[in-house]
């Protein structure tokens, strides 16, 4: 009787063993799983009110147009509506704040 409960607990072992995968040596994990990198954020006041280009600049559209605009010249309202571009200083900070963009 004994040696009937040892084989059976035995074969019990290795079917358990070999359903959880533990009768394989040893588990490998991917390569670029252990060595991946931190995904960056991009700031999210930034990603609303730029948007990049091909060639690496940034563009945004001028504030100050929506409302009150009865006491403004009709020039100054005019120019508003043109589109701005982003200076080299402020491009080498947005590549900072949208690191995917």
């Amino acid at each position: 009787m004994a040696s009937l409960l040892s084989a059976s607990l035995s074969s019990f072992r290795q079917w358990t063993a070999s359903a959880s995968g533990l009768a394989s040596s040893t588990r490998t994990f991917s390569a670029s799983a252990s060595c991946s990198k931190y995904k960056l954020k991009t700031h999210s006041g930034t990603k609303k009110r730029w948007k990049s280009l091909p060639n690496g600049t940034f563009k945004r559209g001028k504030e100050g147009k929506v409302h009150l605009n009865t006491g403004k010249g009709r020039s100054r309202v005019n120019s508003l509506a043109q589109t701005a571009y982003s200076t080299p200083t402020q491009t080498a900070t947005l590549k900072r704040l949208m690191p995917y963009a």
